[in-house]
């Protein structure tokens, strides 16, 4: 599937809130209703506010609440489909509250039928997360897609001091990762999104660092004299992908974490770096200098012996290359005209796809779905984040002190 869905972020954090302002929606957004849950009142409302606002900063939805409506039915039976059609409603939401278990309902209006029941289950004071877990199911439902409501997003902020934070991916809950008076880069999750490594300067040089999410331990991932850089998860977590710089020149390796055992994946006088995994792990892509600009190449793992082939020729410099969860291709930083930007090339196409239009643009993530690229941008000598997606929504989130950069999103943690 080639059509982009996003989900808008906003953070409110003391460090760097960031604040959403969308610079472009879609045209034809899906047109929902609704309606209040029977039950807890105030638990209702507060799902009602989380559902709508995670819809609508998708660009792909407009939500109507039941002020709105011409009939506001209390059950299946008292549904009046015509009403909701005379407003051009596609879909309507409705459900119940018992014992903190949520059942809701999904309508679609023009078939005058009932396309989904489901039951979500509360946590005691986790009402936000159930909202985000009953939002993601109706957007499955109407998109076809999986939600990413109840993912995560990992950044850097920079204001004094430097901050690895991690939030929901409606901003809440943020947690500050580590602290420190020295530059923090390359954030990752890894697979099952419950570590992330990172390249923190701490020690004076470039070390990477993996960190538990839940406990706050964290461990370097190799003790030596060398600049280590660009870390990468393999799609099992067993393995890191690095760039070590232990010969004097920067080249890929790979790295086995439950015995600290180094395989070098390159050997070339250029520099290599910035791999990254193929969503089966069979082949690894990687930043290389070696054909007098930086270009993407690829390894397969599958093969013995096997040498990089070139994947991109059209422009001067292709870098920071991540593979779309289907495979179908890849995001990368792309130079055309002395401005970066942020482009996509499916494998089976000729050409690249440019996504934006700023002029320094870098550091993509791609969300679990393959449907949202958020990405870093300079706007002067700010930095922020930015988004796009094919569907034509864009969005910018500034950071009301300070800067934030390096965003990366989870996995699914359902």
């Amino acid at each position: 599937m080639r059509k982009l869905f996003l989900i808008f972020l906003f953070f409110n954090q003391l460090y760097a809130e960031l604040i959403l302002e969308i610079t472009q929606g879609t045209d034809d957004p899906y047109r929902v209703a609704i309606l209040p849950f029977s039950g807890d009142t105030e638990m209702s409302e507060e799902l009602e506010s989380i559902i709508k606002n995670n819809l609508n900063r998708s660009g792909e939805f407009e939500t109507f609440g039941e002020e709105e409506l011409l009939s506001s039915p209390s059950s299946e039976e008292e549904i009046v489909f015509n009403d909701f059609k005379i407003l051009n409603i596609d879909y309507l939401v409705m459900g119940s509250i018992a014992g903190g278990d949520v059942i809701y309902n999904v309508f679609d209006i023009s078939k005058s039928s009932k396309i989904r029941t489901s039951t979500v289950f509360g946590i005691p004071n986790k009402n936000r997360q159930l909202a985000h877990y009953i939002s993601d199911g109706i957007y499955e439902e109407i998109t076809g897609l999986k939600g990413i409501s109840s993912t995560r997003i990992l950044y850097v902020t920079e204001n004094e001091k430097f901050n690895l934070v991690v939030a929901d991916a409606d901003g809440k809950n943020e947690q500050i990762l580590l602290e420190s008076n020295e530059p923090i880069i390359s954030p990752v999750w890894s697979p099952d999104s419950k570590r992330v490594a990172y390249v923190s300067f701490e020690t004076g040089m470039a070390k990477v660092f993996i960190q538990n999410i839940g406990t706050g331990e964290r461990e370097v991932v190799i003790e030596n004299s060398s600049q280590i850089s660009s870390p990468a998860w393999s799609p099992d977590g067993k393995f890191l992908s690095l760039t070590l710089y232990q010969d004097g020149n920067a080249e890929i390796y790979i790295l086995n974490l439950r015995n600290k055992n180094l395989t070098r994946l390159t050997n070339h006088y250029s520099i290599d770096t910035e791999s990254s995994w193929s969503p089966r792990g069979s082949k690894i892509m990687f930043t290389s200098g070696r054909s007098g600009s930086p270009q993407l190449y690829e390894i397969d793992l599958r093969r013995f012996n096997s040498k990089p082939k070139r994947i991109t020729f059209e422009g001067n410099y292709n870098a920071k290359g991540s593979y779309m969860p289907d495979n179908q291709g890849i995001v990368f930083v792309h130079r055309s005209e002395s401005e970066f930007k942020i482009a996509m090339k499916y494998f089976d196409e000729n050409f690249i796809r440019p996504l934006t239009v700023s002029q320094m643009d870098e550091s993509p993530s791609i969300s679990p779905n393959g449907n949202v690229i958020v990405y870093a941008i300079k706007d002067g000598n700010k930095g922020l984040l930015a988004g796009v997606t094919l569907s034509g929504a864009k969005f910018k989130l500034p950071a009301s002190n300070g800067a934030v950069r390096e965003p990366a999103w989870s996995g699914y943690l359902r």
